[in-house]
């Protein structure tokens, strides 16, 4: 039905006659037709600015020959088959940023779709940029100019304008030939495992683990020792359960700087709770205050001998590793633009630290097509074996030897070099 409606009239008229999908024996067909198909793209719109839970209103799918919408806030809508659909090995399930998407239906039917394509993911992987946005991406692969200005209206709200669904709509059906042209990028260069690699990372289930006793690890906190961090342990995960509970934003409870707080003072009364100046006034004499006072017993009462270390944040590195990450930064760019890959696929400003300093890192640089295409020279490069040399226009790395009194060829402007540094790993 879905087929014949918009291969005969096109999405325009489509709109007009079939707004959204509203019915379970609706979705149902949609679901079995787009099973025949090699792939779909899909997306969502939802809203999470008050709440903790994301609130699906709208599902989005198209197959290479239709395209559809659904209403998940319909009345007695079933998302089974959408769900069954999700699940389905022999469709590949193509995103644009995929991570929010997946949470919400990890979240609502507690697991992780697959198989998985990330055109964001891919656009990096193929150079396109870190992080390219929906938006350029149809730009340079497809020409197209997009209207992004309903992106942020109320999509709970119905009904909904026929501007709100060619928007909604225009996010997967320009991502079909997105994910075309770029999985024919991939192969053409034998980049498919990369992409491989980085999906395996987006759909483990770790990812989107929201169990409250693992709401420090996703944390930004400072805390001074392992006592601390016991204590912070038991403070997030009451903020995480509360937040569940009660389905608002963990930090309109209280924000991370103030859980840091309490776990650093260990406040034991009330009183001593009120007297830091991190917490709202008049909280500690609250219910929640209460509550946040047995987190803090319970955290003193923790066995530290199972607590984590603190993790050493900050650390200033030695001075003498200062100038290689430098070099590695250069290094990296110009490794990442001769190969036509996203810098940041490759390693961060973390990973050129560690390799700085220590040469068996546990970094992904140093594995892997990585290590082939960045890491070994970046290890060359560290010890003085290869140098940096800059020769009409652009960056080349040499074996160190072979620039010993070299001179700019007629064509070239001066060639410099860029010594590396020593380090005192070995």
């Amino acid at each position: 039905m879905v087929t014949e409606i918009t291969g005969r009239l096109g999405v325009e008229n489509w709109l007009q006659i079939m707004k959204m999908i509203t019915t379970t024996a609706s979705l149902e067909d949609v679901c079995d037709q787009f099973s025949a198909a090699d792939f779909i793209t899909v997306d969502t719109e939802f809203i999470r600015e008050t709440t903790y839970w994301p609130r699906l209103c709208l599902l989005q799918m198209a197959s290479p020959d239709a395209e559809v919408i659904i209403d998940p806030l319909a009345q007695d809508l079933d998302l089974s088959p959408f769900w069954a659909l999700m699940k389905n090995q022999e469709v590949v399930k193509v995103f644009h940023a995929a991570r929010q998407d997946i949470e919400i239906i990890y979240n609502m039917a507690g697991f992780v779709p697959a198989p998985i394509f990330d055109t964001q993911v891919a656009a990096m992987v193929c150079g396109f940029g870190d992080s390219v946005g929906y938006s350029m991406l149809a730009k340079k692969l497809l020409g197209r100019t997009l209207d992004k200005t309903p992106r942020s209206t109320d999509w709970s709200k119905r009904p909904l304008s026929d501007k709100q669904l060619r928007y909604a709509l225009g996010d997967v059906t320009h991502l079909r030939k997105i994910y075309l042209r770029l999985k024919s990028e991939l192969d053409r260069r034998n980049r498919a495992c990369w992409l491989d690699e980085e999906m395996a990372l987006l759909t483990a289930e770790e990812t989107y683990d929201l169990r409250p006793e693992q709401a420090w690890r996703r944390m930004k906190y400072k805390v001074h020792n392992k006592k601390a961090l016991a204590i912070l342990i038991e403070l997030a995960a009451w903020r995480e359960q509360t937040a569940q509970q009660k389905d608002i934003p963990r930090n309109r409870i209280l924000k991370d700087e103030t859980l840091s707080d309490i776990a650093n003072h260990a406040p034991q009364t009330q009183k001593e709770l009120a007297g830091l100046r991190s917490v709202p006034q008049g909280f500690a004499r609250s219910k929640q205050g209460l509550e946040i006072l047995a987190a803090v017993r319970r955290g003193l009462a923790a066995d530290l001998a199972k607590v984590p270390e603190v993790a050493k944040k900050g650390k200033p590195l030695p001075a003498e590793a200062v100038p290689v990450v430098e070099l590695l930064r250069i290094y990296l760019k110009s490794a990442a633009a001769d190969h036509g890959v996203a810098p940041k696929l490759i390693a961060n400003i973390s990973d050129l630290e560690k390799i700085a300093v220590d040469d068996n890192a546990d970094v992904r640089a140093l594995s892997g097509w990585r290590r082939e295409l960045f890491g070994q020279g970046a290890l060359d490069l560290k010890y003085g074996r290869t140098a940096l040399l800059v020769s009409q226009g652009r960056l080349q790395l040499v074996p160190a030897g072979d620039i010993v009194g070299t001179k700019a060829n007629d064509d070239d402007s001066e060639a410099h070099t860029v010594p590396p540094a020593k380090s005192t790993s070995h």
